[in-house]
C-alpha cells in the first residue's frame, strides 16, 4: 500500500520545533492546531524552552511563543505569526474508536530528519503513562487510554501526530519503551480525545484546571 497522497496532505501541517533550554538545545515535532497559529507539541519539547523556533515543511523558519504548557499531561501549545497559507490545521479523529490492528502512521522529525514518515499498526490500547505531579506531593498523574504503536518513533518524533489512513490525528507521539534509547518496536501516543481537551484549555487560558479526588490508588498485596 502506498501512502504518498496521505503524506503530501498531512506533511504541510507538521512542523519541526527547535528550542534553546537552560541546559542546551532541544528538538521535536508538532502540528498545526488552528488557523490562529496555535501549534501543539509535548511539554518536554517546548514547555521549559527559553527560545523556540518553528520550521515548516517549506523550510520557512519563524520564532514562536509559548501559549500554555501542562507538565501533568506532557502537552504544550506554542504560537507563530505566519502567512495564512502555511497554517493547515489537522483533523482530529475520535480516538475512542481506535482498534488494535489498524494502520498507524507517524510523521515528524526523528534525529532532525525533517518530514520523516513511518508506518505500522496500533499494537495496543488502554495503556497508561505515569507523569510526576508538580504539587510537591511526590505523587504521579497517569495519562489513561494511551495508544501503543509499532510505527517507528525515535527522539525528535515527540509532539508529532500519529494518524489513521485518512490523515486524521488519533494521538500525539510522546514516549517509547526502550533499553537502547532508540526505537525498539514500542511507542506511545497520548490519545487525541484527551489531548484535545487539554489543548482547548491551553489555547483559551494558557493553563489547565483539574478536579482532584483525595484518594490514591495502588495495587493490593497480602499486607
Amino acid at each position: 500500500v502506498q501512502f504518498t497522497h496521505l503524506y503530501t496532505t498531512v506533511n504541510p501541517s507538521v512542523v519541526s520545533i527547535q528550542v534553546v533550554e537552560s541546559n542546551g538545545f532541544g528538538q521535536g515535532s508538532g502540528f498545526v492546531y488552528d488557523t490562529a497559529g496555535d501549534i501543539v507539541t509535548n511539554y518536554h519539547v517546548a514547555g521549559e524552552a527559553l527560545r523556540i523556533n518553528v520550521v515548516f515543511w517549506d523550510e520557512t523558519t519563524v520564532p514562536a511563543e509559548l501559549v500554555g504548557a501542562d507538565i501533568d499531561s506532557d502537552l504544550a501549545v506554542i504560537k507563530v505569526d505566519v502567512p495564512a497559507a502555511l497554517l493547515k490545521p489537522m483533523e482530529m479523529a475520535d480516538s475512542t474508536q481506535v482498534k488494535v490492528g489498524q494502520v498507524a502512521i507517524a510523521i515528524g522529525n526523528p534525529f532532525q530528519l525533517e518530514g520523516s514518515m513511518t508506518t505500522g499498526i496500533i499494537s495496543g490500547i488502554g495503556r497508561s503513562l505515569a507523569l510526576e505531579s508538580t504539587d510537591g506531593s511526590g505523587s504521579f498523574y497517569s495519562i489513561p487510554g494511551v495508544i501503543q504503536t509499532d510505527a517507528a518513533i525515535n527522539p525528535g518524533n515527540s509532539g508529532g501526530p500519529l494518524v489513521n489512513i485518512y490523515g486524521e490525528v488519533i494521538g500525539l507521539n510522546t514516549a517509547i519503551a526502550t533499553r537502547s534509547g532508540g526505537y525498539q518496536g514500542i511507542g506511545f501516543a497520548i490519545p487525541g480525545n484527551s489531548a484535545k481537551l487539554i489543548m482547548e484549555d491551553l489555547v483559551k487560558t494558557g493553563k489547565v484546571r483539574r478536579g482532584l479526588l483525595g484518594v490514591n490508588i495502588q495495587d493490593m498485596n497480602e499486607a
